[in-house]
């Protein structure tokens, strides 16, 4: 798709939304408009893990340098600046590649806890930025992100690399379109094996690594080796579990199909626990999410770690419709029946080039709304899924049965959730007695304010803004 069809899709998309809601703004970046032809110069920040895709994809990208690469820990900067043959500058603070003028983009591949604040910083100096999912760690610094993005006008791109799919995107429009009729249940999962990390003594950080520079804005106490550096996404302060890790994918498929005209749910809430590993980690590897939007649709999350014999593995999205028809695994399947027919759909609207070139693309045009998982995409995304964990941060313990979810009100939450704790109970073989779910209240939230009301909001809004380092503090909305 050209340029202009693609600006044209999305002006159209704004227009038929609520007001200018949706509307990507374009008009202060401080970047000039490059040609087809003219070299964008990136800085990576973070190098480890997922850092190191972010090298291989803007190297796979005619006329693209990677101008700098920053990381604290000396040892995996040394590697990448390696990797590069030497030819990108290697930083520990990437506040020293934002400071480069010739810089155009940042590539934000570090912990969860950084992400906003570099996509702001990069914002404030000009520097469109591809961000790494979620773009927040929590739900405030998220909303500063989107408002960095509306007056410096930069290209803020979210690494939901699903929303470079032409075919996703073609299926949420016919869904949005009514072709199955009223979508009921946008249902997301994010069901991948993993491990217990064990327990790791608190001690001093390594001497390759600057755990100031770390920390960033994360209040820590201390360092322990289950930091450094994957198991950092299983602690509240610097990660967000495997909801908003892996997760954060199919959250954000799950929310695109929502009705364009919707932006936060209105309620949100989270059972789950953290079973059979008895280890460091925080998060949950067990949970049921359930949010509602003002319009009566849902969203449905689950997350399933604990591995055992039968296994299955699901990082997929699902579809239920109020005819009681439904989509799974490609195949749409009418009410009542168990015989499913191929779903097909045009293919979508998106900017072409997958992930990296799109993102490439948006850049040279100087234009936002070119990006395959906008600020907005990627706000509305990653709130839904800290509204889901804060409730299950705020749960209490109750006994291991079906009924732990209080879902007699739900016929559709029950099912699902019903099918969850057979996984549990018969597949993982975890027994009544001695196990406790944590079930989260029912948390209320205003879309428009992006605060709670009702019951519990003094403790659900507390958790909506994490406290920062002095140095590293994310700016209010109207000073950014």
């Amino acid at each position: 798709m050209s340029r202009t069809t693609r600006r044209q899709f999305m002006k159209t998309s704004a227009a038929i939304t609520a007001g200018s809601t949706f509307l990507i703004t374009g008009t202060k970046a401080s970047g000039n408009i490059l040609g087809a032809n003219d070299r964008v110069r990136i800085a990576v920040a973070g190098l480890n893990g997922r850092g190191k895709s972010h090298m291989g994809g803007w190297q796979s990208q005619k006329n693209v340098e990677i101008a700098y690469v920053a990381d604290p820990d000396k040892n995996v900067l040394a590697g990448a600046v390696k990797r590069l043959d030497g030819k990108a500058k290697g930083v520990a603070d990437i506040r020293h590649a934002i400071e480069d003028k010739t810089v155009d983009a940042v590539s934000v591949a570090t912990p969860n806890h950084w992400h906003s604040l570099i996509t702001i910083w990069a914002a404030q100096a000009g520097k469109h930025v591809y961000v790494e999912k979620p773009m927040s760690h929590d739900v405030t610094e998220g909303r500063v992100a989107v408002e960095a993005q509306k007056k410096y006008g930069v290209v803020i791109q979210h690494g939901t690399q699903r929303r470079s799919d032409a075919g996703i995107a073609g299926l949420h429009e016919a869904i949005q379109a009514g072709k199955f009729g009223k979508l009921k249940v946008s249902y997301g999962y994010c069901c991948k094996p993993r491990g217990s990390i064990g327990v790791k003594t608190p001690s001093d950080a390594p001497s390759n690594l600057d755990w100031n520079l770390w920390k960033g804005p994360a209040v820590i106490d201390q360092f322990h080796g289950n930091y450094a550096h994957y198991n950092w996404h299983w602690f509240w302060k610097t990660g967000n579990g495997d909801l908003n890790n892996q997760g954060t994918h199919q959250l954000d498929v799950a929310r695109w199909a929502i009705d364009k005209d919707q932006t936060h749910p209105v309620r949100a809430m989270a059972i789950g626990g953290r079973f059979q590993w008895d280890d460091q980690g925080e998060t949950p590897n067990t949970m049921f999410g359930i949010a509602q939007y003002p319009n009566g649709q849902y969203c449905f999350f689950n997350v399933r770690n604990v591995n055992y014999k039968g296994y299955q593995r699901q990082v997929e999205n699902e579809y239920y419709f109020e005819d009681g028809g439904r989509i799974v695994r490609g195949q749409y399947y009418a009410k009542g029946s168990n015989q499913g027919e191929k779903v097909s759909v045009p293919r979508g609207e998106v900017t072409p080039g997958g992930n990296w070139g799109s993102f490439i693309a948006a850049v040279r045009a100087n234009d936002p709304s070119m990006a395959n998982g906008n600020v907005y995409d990627a706000h509305y995304g990653c709130v839904l899924g800290h509204l889901m964990n804060n409730s299950y941060r705020l749960g209490k313990k109750v006994p291991f049965n079906k009924q732990a979810g209080g879902f007699s009100d739900n016929p559709d939450a029950s099912e699902h959730f019903g099918r969850l704790h057979d996984i549990m109970s018969q597949g993982v073989g975890l027994p009544e007695d001695g196990n406790e779910y944590i079930v989260g209240p029912w948390l209320t939230f205003d879309p428009e304010k992006e605060r709670h009301t009702g019951a519990y909001a003094e403790e659900a809004n507390a958790l909506l803004k994490d406290n920062n380092n002095k140095g590293f503090e994310i700016p209010e909305a109207r000073n950014v």
